[in-house]
């Protein structure tokens, strides 16, 4: 079966008897623990209701043998008035157990959500969140949480239900005929053995068809997204998109139809069987009646036995079936809140020192996987502390991986990079992440308040708004955010409108692309004792104007902190204490604007490439030297 077993999604084989037990332990210990009252009303109601149909049997065939041998009517009554009870309470039992199962499903799905977020916010780096295998892997684990948990819960209790009704009910019609009685037990194994490979195969397909799924609902969301709206009008791919959604949708659909027609065939031979054997049963209980070998109320307890034990046995049967299949999804959210650290995690880390000498990288290759090519070979450079280092280079060459470095998203695959001496491996990536500000080339936008966009810039600020008005002051973002209709308190997003008040300007605005960048800026500024600001292409989206004032903020609000600054904008980076030039993963030139300019070489091509729009003349021309000369 083409399901993996590993959180990062690499293929193994079915889980065994051990891990399944295993995995059902782990759901029921979830129900018990979000819902424990609820739980044990299940149980008792669930031993009750497993009862019940014996006792209807019962009753009725002493009911039946009364009318005809003239017991006293008193007792005929009693007899009837126990039916009535019984039937009474199985109806409250199916009442009631429906409430619990609701209250069962909020209480568990609220703590099945906490425990799966925890874990996957506790994943250190980035490498599970690009790996498509675990996205589907996640995606499964989603769907799967407390409903899957209740639905083991759910599905062992129905076995332990259906298995007291069996029992009782063979009982019964073991006093009557063991031959039936084999028979009947006989008849149930095939029904068993359908179910349980029907839902091996269901999971099966609900795992090939993952990836077809998430990419049917990202063409679906693509399709009624905001930001590709403009893109896709204007360049007419609607339809395109649409084809490809609805095709995706139609692969999925076939799967499932091949599926449901695999069951449909079974379901057809397994009534069949159980046609066969409940004529086959009435007959010979007919013919031992009228010979005067049963009662009537023998026959009555027969038909109910041989009914009871088919209903009980298909119930039993997809009980176990929708366990195992519970279990199979259980799996995947059992895997990915049990996951160890996607990066190694030092237990006894090195306490990270205050940067006094600089951050150096030191011989650095990194690649992906080892299917994937070296993105890093052999960068070695350092930040002295204080200093700007620009990183500069063509699409692809490595620098926005150095970023994903420094902030230990990812480890080099060779080499070593070092915080005052410090390798970052040995220290806790928290007490790191605590020391860098950031503004990466794909910001959030975050659909909350204008003030909380900027405070998750610094939870320890969040309600300090005289920090948070400061930080937007030097982001240049404040004079836009004080017109706001409600000011900081504005919601920065359309999605969450009321009916009664869409049409309320103040319920939500949308800023445009140059003002969410300023309040990415904004939010970076609030973390304003930290050591290391990362700057990823952090004016691209403004025009020239607002990105001259950006960047004098940033070095007028530097102070003594150490920054790193990524932009294709070569105008932007010739104040950098020193500008390191990247090509194909390998650092290729080093030096300030002036010394790359005269030297004549990639920076000084690049530069010229970018500043021959705005040249005026001959003299506005840096002598350029040709590739490979000084």
């Amino acid at each position: 079966m083409n399901r993996p077993d590993t959180v990062d999604g690499t293929p193994g084989p079915s889980p065994g008897a051990v891990t399944m037990i295993r995995h059902a332990l782990a759901a029921s210990a979830l129900a018990a623990r979000a819902a424990p009252c609820a739980l044990i009303m299940y149980v008792l109601i669930t031993l009750v209701a497993g009862g019940l149909p014996v006792a209807t049997a019962w009753l009725t065939k002493l009911m039946m043998d009364g009318l005809v041998d003239g017991t006293r009517p008193g007792s005929l009554v009693g007899l009837a008035a126990g039916l009535v009870a019984v039937g009474a309470v199985t109806g409250m039992a199916s009442e009631l157990t429906q409430y619990l199962q609701a209250e069962m499903n909020r209480a568990t799905g609220l703590l099945s959500q906490d425990r799966l977020h925890t874990a996957v916010d506790g994943f250190t780096g980035l490498g599970r969140f690009e790996n498509p295998r675990f996205l589907d892997r996640l995606r499964l684990a989603l769907q799967a949480g407390g409903a899957s948990a209740n639905q083991v819960v759910s599905g062992l209790l129905g076995i332990g239900r259906a298995l007291m009704t069996i029992v009782g009910l063979l009982g019964s019609l073991f006093l009557l005929s063991p031959a039936m009685t084999a028979l009947v037990l006989v008849a149930g194994v095939p029904t068993l053995l359908a179910e349980i490979v029907l839902s091996r195969r269901q999971a099966r397909v609900y795992w090939d068809i993952g990836h077809t799924e998430r990419r049917e609902f990202f063409y679906s969301t693509l399709l009624t997204s905001v930001d590709a709206a403009k893109e896709i009008r204007l360049f007419g791919i609607g339809g395109f998109l649409r084809g490809r959604m609805l095709a995706d949708r139609q692969a999925s659909n076939s799967a499932r139809r091949a599926l449901d027609r695999q069951q449909a065939l079974f379901q057809a031979g397994l009534g069949l069987l159980a046609a066969l054997v409940s004529g086959a049963g009435l007959l010979w209980a007919v013919r031992t009646a009228r010979s005067g070998g049963l009662s009537v109320g023998d026959v009555a307890i027969f038909v109910a036995a041989v009914a009871g034990v088919q209903g009980a046995t298909a119930a039993l049967a997809g009980q176990i079936a929708n366990s195992y299949q519970a279990l199979l999804m259980f799996e995947h959210y059992a895997v990915v809140t049990t996951a160890g650290p996607d990066l190694p995690v030092s237990v006894t880390p090195r306490p990270l020192p205050r940067l006094r000498q600089g951050i150096e990288l030191r011989d650095v290759w990194f690649r992906y996987s080892d299917d994937h090519p070296w993105v890093l070979r052999g960068v070695s450079l350092r930040i002295p502390h204080g200093s700007t280092l620009a990183l500069v280079g063509l699409n692809g060459t490595g620098k926005s991986t150095i970023v994903k470095l420094l902030c230990r998203f990812y480890d080099p695959t060779h080499g070593a990079i070092l915080w005052d001496g410090v390798d970052l491996r040995d220290v806790d990536p928290a007490a790191l992440r605590r020391r860098i500000g950031a503004v990466f080339q794909d910001y959030m936008r975050y659909d909350i308040t204008a003030a909380e966009n900027i405070g998750l810039g610094d939870l320890d600020s969040f309600d300090d708004r005289a920090r948070v008005q400061t930080a937007a002051e030097q982001a240049g973002i404040h004079d836009t955010l004080v017109t706001l209709p409600q000011g900081y308190e504005t919601l920065l997003s359309r999605m969450f409108f009321m009916e009664s008040d869409k049409d309320d300007p103040e319920t939500g605005v949308v800023l445009s692309g140059g003002q969410w960048q300023r309040l990415a800026l904004a939010r970076a500024f609030l973390r304003d004792q930290r050591e290391l600001m990362i700057l990823d292409e952090p004016s691209s989206g403004l025009d020239a104007e607002a990105e001259h004032e950006i960047h004098a903020s940033l070095r007028r609000h530097r102070g003594n902190r150490t920054s790193l600054l990524i932009s294709h904008r070569l105008g932007t980076v010739r104040d950098a204490d020193l500008i390191v030039v990247l090509s194909e993963g390998r650092v290729v030139e080093r030096g300030n604007h002036h010394a790359l300019m005269t030297a004549g070489q990639v920076y000084a091509r690049l530069f010229t490439l970018q500043s021959t729009g705005y040249r005026t003349g001959p003299e506005d021309c840096w002598p350029v030297l040709p590739a490979g000369r000084s």
